[in-house]
């Protein structure tokens, strides 16, 4: 089945700011990246995106049929959504960075759950066996899950993974 993850463009959060299932805005240029996107992906593809509007906006640009799943949404960084890392306790900050893969960030969650919800997601696309090809609009988090599980690359080893914004990226599930 071919695949393509398609990251959401920039937003209005200066760097330095934790978010993840925080909705926040895109920086005004999008339309113009959206552009860009839409000429790199098939017309008739089938599109899944996050529930998240900074993919919805992009997903619904794309497609007017559009299918919303929430186990496509970023992590979940609980206490820490919108506040600036460097102003993250270093308490709960250092056994997070030692082992990201499977401790929980507090009232959030870990990358291994995340990567449970996304591996889920695949599962049930699987199953549809869709004829068509499939655009996945989503987060960082997610494309380098779907990533590590394609390409067996171990989850901590995830930022091996570059994803920046507006890239798209085709597989073969």
């Amino acid at each position: 089945m071919e695949v393509y993850l398609v990251r959401h463009t920039e937003t209005v959060c200066e760097k330095g700011i934790c978010y993840g299932q925080s909705d926040v805005s895109l920086k005004e240029s999008f339309l113009e990246q959206f552009e860009l996107i839409k000429s790199q992906i098939p017309s008739d593809a089938v599109v899944f995106s996050s529930p998240l509007s900074r993919c919805t906006l992009l997903a619904n640009y794309l497609s007017s049929s559009v299918s919303i799943d929430s186990r496509l949404m970023e992590m979940n960084f609980g206490d820490w959504e919108m506040k600036k890392w460097d102003e993250i306790p270093e308490v709960d900050f250092t056994p997070w960075m030692t082992d990201f893969v499977n401790v929980a960030v507090p009232n959030g969650e870990s990358f291994i759950t995340l990567h449970h919800r996304v591996i889920d997601f695949l599962a049930t696309l699987a199953s549809a066996n869709h004829s068509k090809k499939i655009v996945i609009v989503t987060h960082a988090g997610v494309i380098r899950s779907i990533l590590c599980h394609q390409s067996g690359l171990s989850l901590k080893e995830a930022f091996q993974n570059k994803v920046d914004f507006g890239d798209v990226i085709k597989i073969e599930l």
